[in-house]
């Protein structure tokens, strides 16, 4: 996953619209988002994580609003992130729900979270809407980047004194986590077809002894005493050669 541009409207900390350029920030490597408390650093991974998912990071995800209260109260809240994810270039749009004033009269009236997802066709191209609806578009993106909102939130944003959490974890949550993040379920997939051969194997030679021993019940039945023995007398594949 690389991160393009984000664009905010209204949310979190900040009262107007603000954009980040990561391709610019990120042309010597890496880059470092650092400042006062209350700069809003917070805030911009909120809004990558709200904008992938629909959700923010924490205990900030029971916060009563994602809006700025100190925007204008017909200022709608809104993110806007272009990234891309397994070669795919996408712009999501999504707003939170919010009390906006009524057009009409006094008095405010709930506007309904939105969330839009585009990709980039080809470089220069048009955007297409690949979805309109908030459970598609964080369906889309799981797909996409292989975690859920909780696995990302856990692993990619290290929200403070949530890692050790991840660190915490049993071993059966780490390994499906990491499974994910780091794609070896082939390597899974080949390790489980060694089991099931070995089990299959095993009960294949378990079958063939015990029909090698039934023939030699009935060779010693009808052989008696006079049935020449091998020297591993014993071993049904010394019989068997």
């Amino acid at each position: 996953m690389r991160l393009h541009k984000l664009r905010l409207v209204a949310f979190g900390s900040f009262p107007g619209t603000e954009e980040v350029d990561f391709d610019a920030l990120g042309e010597a490597g890496l880059f470092l988002i650092h400042g006062p408390t209350g700069a809003g650093k917070t805030t911009v991974l909120d809004a990558v994580c709200y904008a992938l998912y629909g959700r923010v990071p924490g205990q900030r995800e029971s916060a009563r609003s994602l809006r700025c209260d100190h925007a204008p109260p017909d200022r709608g809240p809104s993110v806007t992130l272009e990234l891309t994810i397994r070669g795919r270039r996408l712009r999501i749009t999504r707003s939170p729900a919010w009390m906006r004033p009524k057009l009409r009269g006094s008095g405010l009236v709930e506007e309904k979270a939105k969330a839009r997802v585009e990709e980039l066709t080809e470089p220069g191209g048009q955007w297409v809407v690949r979805s309109t609806r908030s459970d598609e578009a964080g369906d889309f993106v799981n797909t996409l980047t292989g975690m859920t909102a909780a696995q990302f939130c856990q692993v990619a944003m290290l929200p403070q004194g949530e890692f050790a959490k991840f660190l915490r974890a049993g071993g059966e949550e780490r390994r499906e986590l990491l499974e994910r993040l780091f794609s070896v379920r082939v390597f899974s997939d080949v390790e489980r077809w060694l089991a099931d051969h070995r089990t299959r194997t095993w009960r294949e030679a378990q079958e063939l002894g015990q029909r090698v021993e039934s023939v030699l019940d009935r060779m010693r039945g009808a052989a008696g005493d006079d049935l020449p023995l091998p020297e591993e007398a014993g071993d049904p594949a010394a019989w068997a050669g």
